[in-house]
């Protein structure tokens, strides 16, 4: 994995319903603030996307920086429940096989669009929030 300056920073795809939807249930459960965000949209965005090998215009994944590395699809998702407060039990969940894990991941990737719609443009935070997100 390649190392990013930033760290627990979530990459997501900012018109995607799903995915924005997963940023508003991360920052409702995060009490210690210590995530950040950016959409994938964004050029920082862009360029965190590029240096971790996911296509910042056909996004499979979304990506978090944790401990200065990138994880990836269920390992992205599960590195962040995995710190949310009240949500360590999802640790268990890394002994599920990688290979099952990622294969519900990219189902549900694939057809994210299809089944829970997509935004003509990024997800606007309100002010609070937009401390906690990176675009530039």
């Amino acid at each position: 994995m390649t190392n990013w300056p930033d760290d627990d920073v979530i990459l997501y795809d900012g018109v995607c319903v799903f995915c924005s939807r997963w940023i508003q249930f991360v920052i409702a459960r995060d009490a210690a603030r210590r995530f950040r965000f950016t959409p994938i949209q964004s050029p920082y965005g862009v360029r965190l996307a590029q240096a971790f090998g996911i296509d910042p215009h056909e996004p499979d994944t979304n990506a978090v920086v944790h401990g200065g590395k990138a994880h990836l699809k269920s390992d992205a998702a599960l590195t962040v429940l995995s710190n949310l407060s009240g949500w360590g039990w999802t640790r268990a969940l890394f002994s599920v096989p990688k290979p099952l894990r990622d294969a519900v991941y990219s189902v549900v990737a694939r057809n994210r669009y299809r089944i829970f719609g997509k935004y003509e443009s990024c997800f606007i935070p309100d002010a609070e929030l937009r401390k906690r997100v990176l675009e530039e």
